[in-house]
């Protein structure tokens, strides 16, 4: 007779339940993705940026920062742009930390579309262990003639 292992000590219920868990909150995630908006300001008023998962949503600059130098101008967009991202980051982080508590968190990454490519790799990954393992388990089944 063939050994299984750990494997015949795996509670496929348990396994299968935090997997649909996990999915859930990945899901929802997805679908709030657009409600989560970084905002920066320079102290003038000079140069507003809102930044979301697709890049600079609006870029307002104010008439009176055209008499500014164009380096100076270009300071800053720049900070308030990286200012924006970083609000946006801060946004996104804490609603995945919400979502999983800190644990087993797989937007670990400073860039939220890296993360995002993340959690589809992560997705998939599952897909093909899940229909593994149903495939194993029906094998086992067809041998035990049940």
């Amino acid at each position: 007779m063939q050994e299984f292992g750990d494997f015949a000590n795996i509670d496929i219920d348990k396994l299968l339940k935090g997997a649909q868990e996990q999915f859930a909150h990945l899901e929802e995630f997805q679908r709030n993705l657009d409600s989560y908006v970084g905002r920066a300001e320079d102290e003038n008023g000079m140069v507003t940026v809102e930044y979301d998962h697709q890049g600079v949503r609006e870029l307002e600059i104010h008439p009176k920062a055209m008499r500014m130098g164009s380096g100076e101008l270009a300071d800053l967009i720049k900070t308030a742009l990286a200012d924006a991202t970083a609000d946006f980051q801060r946004q996104v982080n804490a609603a995945v930390g919400e979502m999983f508590g800190g644990k087993d968190d797989p937007m670990r990454l400073s860039d939220p579309a890296t993360a995002l490519d993340k959690l589809k790799e992560m997705e998939a990954v599952h897909d093909r262990a899940f229909t593994d393992v149903m495939g194993q388990l029906d094998t086992i089944r067809r041998r035990m003639e049940l």
